[in-house]
């Protein structure tokens, strides 16, 4: 068992607000906790009279929160707060079961969120349990999110992540239980026999390193057995009914949701939720996203160093010597500070959107490579087959260091609010590769004492070289800042092994893991040679980076951000190998556990105020064309849009369904040919007076390449809440547009 911790310092905030801000930037990333170990373990062969090796499910569900005036997850900037909606956040669950024994199966939830949250995880798995006794538990549902950074934020129950979105954010957390539920019930109800097949292939110029200095750290005999600073591999599982046909895709692949930036006010999946709508879209070209039978998952690796801005951190310094030069290699500045350091992705002279795109589409070619290329069927040649599955909830782990025997508990660091090297511009003062212990303001060194405890000379120096700032993981008013307990979860399908992680491991961190629990498999005899092994994450719950030492000893943001202290990754590594023996088919027992952490969502804050009133200005009503289409013909490639007289989505999130409309006028009728799950289309919602209850909402489209000719429309659907009475929905179309 293995006790972990984290430490941080830092520079001046002007006032209490920025201390937060700068807290929450420099955890961001998450907040910790460890525990909850489930083993579990497919093992299955041919059934008689079951074509299918497996009983396989698969489903969607619509996860989007209040796409406005609340804050997205992943940033932790204040200023970025929702204004409409790019695309809408899914949840995609794949259930293998045992044909012999079909209560015995592991669900695996790919959620467009940020990261996974203990709280929402126990909400899905109740909802769950109650539906389908016996069935569902904590034991076999895995919750991993593709770690986008343009989804809606304040659902995750700690008080850490809460600060920029003002707390918890209720509407938030219902919508990705409720769409995840939903994903799973639609797997659940379209079980059926089928077969699993694997491949992987390398995908180039999707990701890079944004942290190099601190890779080259590492030892040079260990980095010399790899091609590059980042893993280029995508591993793909196949899911195929007992015919051979594909209903879909679970992929593998590490880079960052950080294709769009932190300027970005409009809810999307990022790069992982456009690659899944290429691919669904790809094969069901005429059904609408979020409705098609064959369901692709792009699930997130060991992400914790790399970066889909691939054309690296370049200094935008309009004016200044360093403008449009490479930041400091180390410390990510432009003329000694940090905020002109910016990221650049493949297509950023065009929009991050563009960039967006392109990283999208690079994994959707990779795991189409794969899906069409030879693959591997999983399944061991045993007499007995059968599902093994053990939990311990909230596990506590404890890592004692033989030679300095000390544990850790968590903190924040110096350089933490310091920018992501290739993704966001920093705050403040902070900078990466800063390990000082020296205070570098009096004023951070009064507030850290008054806001959490002074840390004790052991914790200091369980961290060293990191500094402490704010002593968070003590921190427990007016609730937990940070979970203290986390799931930690391994799923086997024949050969085939999955760590569910609860952070963000590094490149070599990844590596490093991966090899540990592949050789305990094989010298256990488990598995031969051909055992397989992914990481996925961050699942279940958020405890932030995991680095290798020498990582660590640089200071850059992954390091620093590693909060349980230099011997995170061995920690891991002693748990994830110690499982190994739950993973037989003839295993019994089970691991030991801490109690399951306490519910903190029934403590939780909130400051984020309700929709007031909306009201229409004097002479229009709800949904009444302000500005309207051009009547001059359009061309693929332009943009058309309309103005309409607006009410707050926050009223109703029309999950599962749209905001918007595409229309296509068809033999006198009009088709819906597009939505606001399209790459294609957006909207934007603008507060006009606060006062007077008014707003206005723009809808727009661009056209695409091949868009049949023909006479089109833009529709809008809202729903208005009057200061007396209730919610009530309108629409409203645009004047009809022709595309030649």
């Amino acid at each position: 068992m293995v006790s972990l911790s984290f430490h941080t310092s830092s520079s001046v905030p002007l006032d209490f607000v920025d201390l937060l801000q700068s807290l929450y930037n420099a955890m961001w990333n998450g907040a910790p906790h460890f525990g909850g170990v489930v083993r579990l373990n497919v093992v299955s062969c041919s059934q008689n009279g079951v074509k299918g090796q497996y009983l396989l499910g698969l489903g969607i569900g619509d996860v989007t929160g209040p796409v406005v005036e609340t804050n997205l997850m992943g940033y932790a900037s204040l200023d970025q707060v929702g204004t409409g909606l790019h695309m809408r956040q899914r949840s995609r669950a794949f259930i293998v079961a045992e044909p012999s024994a079909p209560n015995q199966r592991v669900v695996f939830i790919n959620a467009d969120i940020g990261m996974g949250d203990t709280g929402v995880r126990r909400s899905i798995i109740q909802q769950l349990s109650s539906q389908f006794p016996g069935v569902y538990s904590k034991d076999n549902v895995a919750f991993v999110a593709t770690h986008s950074h343009a989804g809606v934020g304040g659902y995750v129950e700690n008080l850490l992540p809460q600060i920029t979105s003002l707390g918890y954010v209720k509407q938030t957390a219902d919508a990705i239980v409720a769409g995840t539920v939903r994903a799973v019930q639609r797997a659940h109800a379209n079980l059926a026999p089928g077969n699993l097949r694997l491949g992987n292939t390398t995908v180039l110029d999707a990701n890079i390193n944004r942290s190099p200095t601190a890779y080259l750290a590492n030892p040079a005999a260990e980095r010399a057995k790899y091609q590059y600073d980042v893993d280029k591999d995508m591993t793909v599982l196949r899911f195929d009914d007992a015919n051979g046909n594909a209903r879909g895709l679970l992929s593998f692949f590490a880079v960052h949701g950080t294709s769009l930036y932190n300027n970005n006010t409009l809810v999307s999946g990022d790069n992982k939720g456009m690659a899944a709508y290429l691919y669904e879209n790809s094969v069901e070209p005429n059904t609408m996203p979020g409705n098609t039978s064959f369901v692709a998952g792009f699930t997130q690796s060991n992400v914790g160093d790399t970066s889909p801005n691939t054309l690296g951190p370049i200094c935008q310094s309009p004016g200044k010597a360093w403008d449009g030069q490479p930041c400091d290699a180390n410390q990510s500045t432009c003329g000694g500070t940090v905020q002109d350091c910016r990221g650049r992705g493949p297509g950023f002279r065009i929009s991050d959107y563009e960039s967006n795109r392109i990283i999208g589409e690079l994994q959707f070619r990779g795991a189409q490579t794969v899906m069409s290329g030879p693959l591997s069927a999983l399944r061991l040649a045993q007499r007995n087959c059968g599902l093994h599955l053990s939990s311990c909830d909230g596990l506590r782990l404890r890592w004692r260091n033989h030679v300095i025997g000390r544990s850790c508990s968590f903190h924040i660091a110096t350089c933490l609010p310091a920018p992501r090297t290739v993704t966001a511009p920093g705050a403040l003062d902070f900078v990466q590769g800063d390990n000082t212990t020296d205070p570098q303001n009096p004023f951070w060194e009064i507030v850290k004492g008054a806001v959490t405890p002074v840390p004790s000379s052991e914790q200091k120096r369980c961290h060293e070289p990191k500094p402490i700032l704010l002593n968070t993981g003590a921190a427990h008013l007016p609730y937990e800042w940070a979970p203290n307990r986390v799931d930690v979860q391994m799923l086997r399908v024949g050969n085939f092994v999955m760590l569910i992680m609860p952070g963000e491991l590094t490149t070599m961190a990844g590596r490093r893991i991966r090899e540990a629990v592949r050789a305990k498999l094989i010298s256990t005899g488990l598995i031969g040679s051909n055992a397989y092994v992914v990481v996925a994450g961050p699942a279940n719950a958020y405890a932030h980076y995991v680095t290798t030492r020498e990582e660590y000893a640089v200071q850059r943001y992954e390091g620093a951000s590693t909060i349980f202290g230099p011997f995170t990754l061995e920690a891991y590594i002693d748990k994830y190998t110690s499982l190994v023996p739950f993973l037989g088919d003839t295993a019994s027992g089970t691991p030991p556990s801490d109690p399951a952490p306490e519910d903190q969502t029934k403590k939780a804050i909130s400051l984020q105020t309700g929709v007031v009133f909306d009201a229409a200005p004097i002479g229009k009503k709800f949904g009444d064309v302000l500005v309207n289409v051009n009547t001059t013909p359009y061309r693929a490639g332009d943009k058309v849009s309309a103005q309409f007289v607006g009410a707050n989505p926050r009223n109703n999130l029309r999950l599962e369904g749209t905001f918007l409309t595409v229309d296509r006028l068809e033999n006198g009728q009009w088709r819906t040919v597009r939505s606001d799950s399209h790459p294609s289309t957006t909207y934007q919602w603008k507060r006009v007076n606060t006062i007077t209850g008014t707003s206005t909402v723009t809808i727009s489209w661009t056209i695409e390449s091949g868009t049949p000719a023909g006479t089109y429309r833009l529709s809008y659907f809202g729903d208005s809440k009057p200061f007396i009475g209730r919610i009530s929905a309108f629409s409203g179309v645009s004047a009809s547009f022709t595309v030649a």
